[in-house]
């Protein structure tokens, strides 16, 4: 039986439609990183996201992807068995050689240089949302992020003297709850919200012991929602040791923030920053927003 003549020319053009579409198709690709993760979510860029780190948590559409570990100790074998085209990877994200390994075999690794801070965060936007050629949206997104940003600066320009003294404390299950020092998350997080750390005397996270409370004498505690679950709640919070001597104690004023919307610094930071700010300085309470401050 002889086939049509046309029959070559539509199987052909089947196959170039077919071509066309699996082209134009969003890489496989793993995100690292949850201030990354954010941006992609913000710019509705998740499609072709296959697998996530630890700390990326939001929204659920990621937090439902696979893990490969966390963001500092990946192993390459962990990424590898997602078969992903494209790796898109926060500044912290590492080792190095891992990185090394898998642009070796192939994987084409997007690094976004920008760290974890306010000034940083318009150019990280830009940065991965050229990296996935969506420049209009990333501009867009830019813009609002600026907006708050800007209303953050009115909110601290305008902030009652002297601001009050705050305790960032940070606590994961298992561990011994420490304080934040200079050159940290927290205490950037504090004087962005108008706030002075009340502890200034080291840097980085430390355990700090009664006396050391009681010297500084901290008015509020800010904590995350999972580090106030592995202290195990409010009620244990003001048992550690000195802490009822302090006005923060002796209140019991305790402020609980989303942990990835207020130290992600991603798209939702500046939001979770004025909420913050509102809060610490007594204009609401916060009730269903990214900080909240809790009943005594």
């Amino acid at each position: 039986m002889r086939l049509p003549s046309w029959l070559p020319w539509l199987a052909s053009v089947i196959l170039l439609i077919w071509y066309m579409q699996a082209s134009a198709a969003a890489p496989r690709t793993v995100v690292i990183g949850s201030d990354v993760a954010e941006i992609l979510a913000a710019l509705d860029a998740l499609e072709g996201v296959v697998g996530r780190d630890d700390t990326s948590q939001y929204p659920e559409r990621v937090a439902a992807l696979p893990s490969v570990g966390y963001l500092r100790q990946l192993a390459a074998e962990g990424i590898l068995s997602l078969a992903p085209q494209r790796l898109i990877v926060a500044a912290a994200a590492g080792p190095r050689e891992v990185l090394a390994q898998l642009e070796a075999v192939g994987v084409d690794v997007v690094r976004i240089e920008q760290g974890a801070s306010l000034a940083a965060l318009p150019d990280k936007v830009l940065a991965v949302a050229r990296a996935i050629g969506h420049d209009a949206a990333g501009e867009s997104l830019v813009s609002e992020i600026e907006a708050d940003l800007a209303r953050l600066a009115a909110l601290r320009e305008a902030a009652p003297e002297p601001p009050p003294s705050a305790m960032f404390l940070l606590s994961h299950s298992g561990m011994t709850p420490m304080a934040a020092g200079r050159d940290t998350a927290g205490q950037a997080v504090i004087e962005a919200a108008g706030g002075r750390n009340a502890f200034t005397g080291f840097n980085g996270y430390k355990a700090v012991g009664a006396e050391a409370l009681v010297g500084v004498a901290p008015e509020v505690v800010i904590a995350t929602r999972s580090g106030l679950e592995g202290i195990g709640g409010a009620a244990r919070l003001w048992q550690l040791p000195g802490l009822a001597m302090t006005p923060a104690g002796r209140e019991q004023r305790l402020i609980v923030c989303d942990d990835q919307a207020l130290l992600g610094f991603g798209p939702r930071t500046p939001s979770a920053l004025i909420a913050l700010y509102e809060v610490l300085h007594g204009q609401h309470a916060g009730t269903g927003t990214a900080c909240r401050e809790v009943p005594s």
